[in-house]
């Protein structure tokens, strides 16, 4: 037998797959995780914005409202169409430009002088943000070893909770210190414009986007990247698997409609819970008799809770697998927002509000996990953009119905429609693709 066929033929995604995590993998989660907490810091900023320019420019709910919605229009736009521009232009391309789009539109609202130009700025900033996020998670899952991709795929999720984290410390410094506060706390949030340099010149693009385009040279010198960071020699690679017709039919052909309907379904309802809860949560406080200090004190305590709900998840996704996970900590969210709803008193408002942040943050978590893994390569930012840019309706949703929830039955109402929404995402889940180390590329 001649020593060329003693040799292995592994493909390049084998070859990634064998690898142990390597300062490699550390650069790209976190140099696309800064990415990830910058756009969850803008996130969160506007929710302290709503609560301080509603006493500065006398803001009417339904002005909040819009103000707390118009941002997810254009994730929702953003997010379909990051995605199918990733599976075209390749997914570092795209990340680096929504960087800079909302980075730049960011620093730009912090000059806004009405309510009118702040909401076209809001629009703006949310088309890079929600192409950022599917466009980042599909990335890091390319690249991670098949038996570690969830847990990575977590870790590089924690870094939201780090970005609102942030956004809270800013909020609670910042905003209050004055009637220009929450300008200079949108300038910071300009910060992703300058990263956007970072990220073009030093991430990889993805090995299995490079070979569905032919750029097998380009993809080879990846591999190898990698591969010298674990002290692994190269092997040739056999030709690079090309996806089913079955499966090349898009998003709602025969073998992927069913998979497609329950991603909609989970990340409609964690969506419209989360951010229904989570933008208001520092102006119901107000509402309910807190100072604007107190409120914000209390926001960023309650944000704490999500750096172990993402911790307990990125060890979970990998024991009981994706599925389960995300159904119990969909579960546990569903608790703690009917607990929010019934909470008296300064203790049960902040323990039940930890308690729906620890377990929401987990469920995000394992959503995370588990959407790069339900499509093949040439679905994958396709199909996790458009999941996540129908869960942006819900996100549009969810603050305009604030107001007259409110009015209707009050914050027991509001939580109480947010508990039925987890519950809505946990039915959803059952129906996903468990994918607990298998190869991201089935036949």
């Amino acid at each position: 037998m001649s020593a060329d066929a003693a040799t292995p033929t592994l493909t390049r995604a084998q070859r990634l797959d064998r690898l142990p995590f390597t300062r490699e993998h550390g650069r790209l989660v976190v140099g696309s995780g800064v990415g990830w907490a910058l756009d969850a810091m803008d996130v969160g900023l506007i929710s302290f914005v709503m609560a301080a320019l509603a006493v500065q420019w006398s803001l009417t709910p339904t002005e909040l409202s819009w103000i707390g919605s118009i941002g997810f229009v254009g994730m929702a736009l953003g997010a379909t169409l990051g995605g199918l521009l990733a599976d075209r232009v390749g997914r570092r391309q795209v990340f680096a430009l929504t960087l800079l789009v909302f980075g730049v539109a960011t620093g730009a609202a912090a000059l806004s002088w009405s309510v009118a130009s702040l909401l076209v700025f809001r629009l703006l900033i949310g088309l890079g943000l929600g192409a950022e996020l599917p466009v980042a998670s599909t990335l890091v899952s390319e690249y991670a070893p098949a038996r570690l991709r969830g847990r990575v795929v977590v870790a590089l999720e924690a870094f939201w909770a780090v970005g609102w984290l942030l956004a809270a410390l800013i909020g609670y410094l910042v905003v209050p210190r004055g009637d220009a506060g929450w300008r200079w706390a949108l300038a910071l949030g300009a910060v992703p414009a300058l990263y956007a340099v970072v990220v073009r010149r030093g991430l990889p693009e993805s090995v299995r986007f490079l070979e569905l385009r032919g750029r097998d040279g380009e993809a080879e010198a990846a591999v190898r990247r990698f591969e010298a960071a674990a002290g692994v020699a190269p092997q040739p690679s056999g030709t690079h698997p090309q996806t089913p017709a079955a499966r090349r039919g898009g998003l709602w052909a025969p073998d992927t409609r069913g998979r497609t309907a329950a991603l909609w379904t989970v990340w409609f309802g964690i969506n419209f819970a989360y951010y229904g809860a989570f933008i208001w949560l520092p102006t119901l406080l107000v509402a309910a008799g807190f100072d604007l200090v107190r409120s914000f004190g209390y926001t960023l305590l309650i944000t704490l809770a999500q750096l172990p709900g993402y911790a307990a998840a990125a060890v979970l996704v990998e024991r009981w697998g994706r599925r389960p996970t995300l159904v119990v900590f969909l579960a546990g969210s569903a608790v703690g927002a009917a607990l929010f709803a019934l909470a008296v008193g300064d203790g049960a408002v902040l323990v039940t509000g930890m308690v729906l942040s620890f377990s929401t943050l987990g469920a995000w978590g394992a959503v995370y996990a588990v959407t790069p893994e339900v499509y093949p390569t040439a679905l994958r930012g396709t199909g996790a953009g458009a999941a996540a840019g129908f869960g942006r309706i819900a996100s549009i949703a969810a603050p305009l119905c604030v107001p007259p929830l409110l009015a209707a039955g009050g914050s027991g109402l509001v939580f109480g429609v947010f508990a039925a929404a987890f519950v809505v995402a946990a039915a959803g889940s059952w129906a996903l693709p468990e994918r607990r180390g298998e190869a991201l590329d089935p036949a």
